[in-house]
């Protein structure tokens, strides 16, 4: 049984929410506004969630500074962020805030439901897509280059100096440039396949993205080796540079 926090100041759809995830085997709670949200997942409060369905238009803080502060207090639960207008530029906003998917206003029930299984079952289905000779023995997939190992089973980055936690998200822009690497990979592919938006979407939410990537894999982030901008069509990773 997963539990679930619902972040959801109208009283009807936050009811809605919470006897239709309980009637799926969920065990629920509800937070009103963005203050008992944080509060209720800050790091060692009681039994951690498992997920978080979080609306963005909320009394006080609003649901992108929700997710901000969680991502900085290094809480990495999954979050399905509801938008209300689910505008390309709102999403884009969740998504570079740390939200994990998204869903626009009005919604139908099982698409939601099936969006949270979606983050509920993600982790499984980024140790599913290990190529074997990369799996270790404790089953999760690894990737190794430049002495940095991403785990995605774990979501973690390694290196020599420190662990860093990945969100689903960044782990998933990861993956795909991956399994592209050596490859031009366009900002149109990314949009598509990592976060399920047309191209005419505004793309500087993925460059936003890959500057915080270089941070991570990069040891000059201002002259990067292995994630490269290929001018006016998208990026390159290249696990082993030729100098």
């Amino acid at each position: 049984m997963s539990r679930v926090l619902v972040v959801e100041d109208e009283t009807h759809l936050a009811k809605g929410l919470r006897f239709n995830l309980e009637a799926e085997g969920h065990s629920v709670e509800v937070a009103r506004d963005g203050e008992t949200a944080v509060q209720l997942l800050s790091n060692g409060s009681r039994t951690p969630f498992d997920a978080v369905v979080l609306d963005v238009m909320l009394p006080g803080k609003d649901g992108f500074t929700v997710v901000r502060e969680l991502r900085e207090m290094r809480n990495f639960v999954p979050v399905l962020m509801l938008t209300a207008r689910g505008r390309p530029e709102d999403v884009l906003k969740g998504f570079a805030a740390g939200a994990d998917d998204y869903l626009p206003k009005p919604f139908e029930l099982p698409i939601l439901l099936a969006r949270l299984q979606g983050l509920l079952r993600r982790r499984e289905w980024l140790i599913q897509s290990a190529t074997p000779e990369q799996a270790p023995a404790s089953g999760y997939e690894t990737f190794s280059f430049d002495g940095r190992t991403i785990d995605f089973g774990k979501l973690e980055l390694r290196t020599d100096e420190n662990t860093i936690q990945l969100t689903l998200m960044e782990a998933e822009l990861l993956r795909h440039l991956i399994a592209n690497r050596n490859k031009v990979v366009s900002r149109k592919s990314i949009l598509e396949n990592v976060w399920g938006l047309h191209e005419d979407t505004d793309t500087r939410a993925i460059d936003n993205f890959v500057v915080r990537l270089r941070k991570y894999i990069e040891r000059n982030p201002a002259k990067p080796q292995h994630l490269l901008t290929v001018r006016g069509v998208g990026y390159r990773f290249v696990p082993e540079p030729v100098d």
